[in-house]
């Protein structure tokens, strides 16, 4: 799972507009339970240099004991800081006012602790309650009117609008790295208070109006539109079983490494192995027996890179620890053997797995391929719970095999692994991207792969349950240089678990 969401737990609209009778100003208003959050800067309402502001305030479940960023990197269920980013995601709500157009809008971090309110009036301004424009708390007040905010490059953002309707897509991992402050966070530590949205202070201060853009808030009806804070990572686990290939002059030193996975499963669970920890595995690399059905004779010599496999020990490779339960180690190696044999060891001391390796050879080719592929989601439910993470497994072969009756009936279609795939989600009734592709810096949609093919995982909560939803795929082509979507859709629903 790359992708992982946390919602706004508190979220505010607080402002030192005027009230109808624009003479009063509203700072004592509250908007805490509205479904909509506004920013806007007015001017010349009241007289010829008068100036209103909004202010949207939000607070996101950043180091909470449970369900937070904290605990779930605690857990492991994100990595650790530098190898995950955090997007800001607030949604644009259409309205029938004025729109501003052409203008940026700063996202910076909130210096202090405040309530959300129980406030609904967005027109006159009539409910007050804690927060506002001019307290934080009950009694409490801000030491600026209108919030107290970071100014310093790593807690303070900028958002750009062309036409306005933009929604908001920031990367604010830097802020969040702060809040959570866990090991390898650099930036030191801020209090977990959330964050303002406002329009930056060149526009706010012009002699013109910005009126008015408005966003969903956390009370929306809307499942999709919330705002949260999106966890997206490359989680993508590259297992070359079924992919390895012997050294050929044909690629790099980098090019020609084959990287192999272990995992260690104990009645259905990762677990460390006890006398590895977190330390270092080794593997040795062996030709097979006469019957060819297991390890022969003395470990094979391998290409010592002095990295993974050193110039006075070239019969051992040493790997290393990835996740819980989960080892790898990477190699080259030379030869013509049809089948070798990887034995996983401490150092000689004790064998933990014995897997089997099915090495190609690299060729050149005449023509400029143009390879298209079939796809199938072979574990794939009509149904799935609103609590669960799914795991999906996804079988390629090539487009154009075209078997004979003879080998229908003796053989299957090779599995073609694709080393560059992505997954996209969205639903089915209206088409809208759940989960788009994330092929970008992050590649956060990037799927696994290993001998039997390419996986994902999903966590379900992130769906609205009693909807359909459409799983769509796209591979690299590299002959071509872009991504390519399959023609194939995989169909599935969400409901809880009552409701199955």
């Amino acid at each position: 799972m790359a992708v992982k969401r946390y919602y706004a737990k508190s979220d505010n609209t607080i402002t030192n507009a005027f009230e109808e009778n624009l003479t009063t100003r509203g700072t004592g208003s509250n908007m805490g339970a509205s479904d909509i959050l506004e920013v806007f800067s007015i001017y010349g309402q009241a007289n010829s240099s008068s100036a209103e502001e909004s202010k949207a305030l939000l607070k996101f479940n950043a180091t909470a004991s449970t369900n937070s960023i904290s605990a779930d990197r605690t857990a492991g269920t994100i990595p650790a800081s530098g190898s995950v980013s955090f997007y800001l995601r607030m949604f644009n709500a259409e309205h029938g006012q004025t729109l501003p157009k052409d203008f940026t809008m700063d996202v910076s971090a909130i210096t202090g602790s405040w309530d959300e309110g129980t406030g609904l009036d967005m027109e006159a301004y009539k409910d007050k309650d804690d927060s506002n424009w001019t307290n934080r708390l009950p009694a409490t007040a801000w030491a600026t009117a209108g919030g107290d905010y970071y100014t310093d490059t790593s807690s303070s953002f900028s958002a750009s609008f062309d036409n306005g309707t933009e929604d908001i897509e920031l990367d604010i991992t830097t802020l969040v790295e702060q809040w959570v402050n866990s090991a390898g966070n650099v930036l030191g530590s801020k209090n977990d208070e959330g964050v303002g949205v406002f329009l930056s202070s060149t526009y706010s201060g012009e002699s013109r109006s910005y009126y008015t853009k408005k966003f969903f808030a956390r009370g929306t009806e809307f499942f999709f539109k919330k705002p949260y804070i999106e966890a997206r990572w490359d989680s993508a686990t590259k297992d070359d079983r079924g992919t390895f290939y012997f050294s050929s002059s044909l690629a790099t030193a980098a090019e020609n490494l084959n990287t192999l996975y272990f995992y260690n499963y104990f009645r259905g669970q990762l677990r460390n192995i006890p006398a590895v920890g977190t330390g270092n595995i080794y593997l040795s690399i062996y030709s097979g027996s006469a019957a060819d059905t297991a390890p022969y004779g003395s470990a094979l010599t391998l290409v010592a890179d002095g990295t993974h496999v050193a110039a006075g020990s070239p019969t051992v490779v040493t790997g290393g620890y990835v996740s819980t339960g989960i080892y790898s180690a990477s190699f080259a190696a030379t030869g013509t053997l049809t089948t070798l044999y990887d034995v996983w060891h401490n150092n000689g001391a004790t064998q933990f797995h014995t897997g089997t390796i099915k090495p190609k050879t690299l060729d050149g080719s005449a023509i400029a391929p143009d390879t298209t592929h079939a796809s199938n989601i072979t574990n794939l439910k009509s149904v799935y719970r609103d609590d669960e993470t799914a795991r999906f497994r996804v079988y390629t072969r090539q487009k154009d095999w075209s078997p004979t009756i003879y080998t229908k009936a003796t053989a299957q279609a090779e599995v073609n692994i694709v080393e560059s795939g992505s997954y996209e989600i969205y639903r089915v009734v209206d088409d809208l991207k759940v989960v788009p592709y994330g092929t970008g810096s992050t590649l956060h949609t990037q799927m696994s792969f290993d001998a039997s093919g390419s996986y994902f995982d999903l966590d379900m909560k992130m769906l609205e349950k009693g909807y359909m939803y459409g799983i769509k795929l796209a591979f690299y082509n590299n002959s071509v240089g872009s991504w390519v979507e399959q023609p194939e859709t995989f169909k599935f629903r969400v409901e809880s678990r009552q409701s199955e």
